[in-house]
């Protein structure tokens, strides 16, 4: 893969890691606030499942099956053929809807700007501080432990 194709599917992550992670009235809400709202057509309709999740035991070691989570996955195609596909986690249709729409929006010329300035930009920026608040109240309850070594026990 060439460098440029790379970077294409770097940026399409990072938006769509966001739309995954917002919540549903945060999507809701952008998609009610886009002036220019595209016509689409589903490849596939909002389909609701479960995902075994794996995990790490201690973070690096072997992988085990965590577990089974629910997901919705959606994929729809905009009139100039350009698909948007969306996995968000959960069981709600419309948010995974919208979240392939915007996809593929962003994957279009003439909508990735304003798209990526008044959807993705303030979603991240929530994510963002939301993290921070949730770090903040961690750290605040962190216990720094410390061992006393005594002489008489050498």
């Amino acid at each position: 893969m060439d460098a440029e194709a790379s970077a294409r599917t770097a940026a399409r992550r990072h938006w769509m890691s966001i739309l995954a992670k917002a919540t549903p009235p945060e999507i809701l809400t952008a998609w009610d606030e886009m002036t220019d709202k595209p016509d689409y057509r589903f490849i596939r309709p909002p389909e609701t499942g479960l995902v075994m999740v794996q995990a790490r035991a201690g973070g690096s070691g072997q992988r085990f099956n965590f577990g089974e989570m629910t997901m919705t996955k959606c994929i729809v195609e905009l009139e100039d053929g350009t698909a948007g596909h969306a996995y968000v986690a959960g069981s709600d249709s419309a948010h995974a809807e919208i979240a392939a729409v915007f996809d593929a929006v962003l994957q279009t010329a003439t909508g990735h700007g304003e798209v990526m300035e008044s959807v993705i930009s303030p979603l991240r920026l929530r994510q963002i501080d939301s993290r921070r608040n949730v770090e903040t109240k961690t750290a605040a309850t962190r216990v720094d432990f410390f061992t006393l070594v005594r002489g008489e026990d050498e």
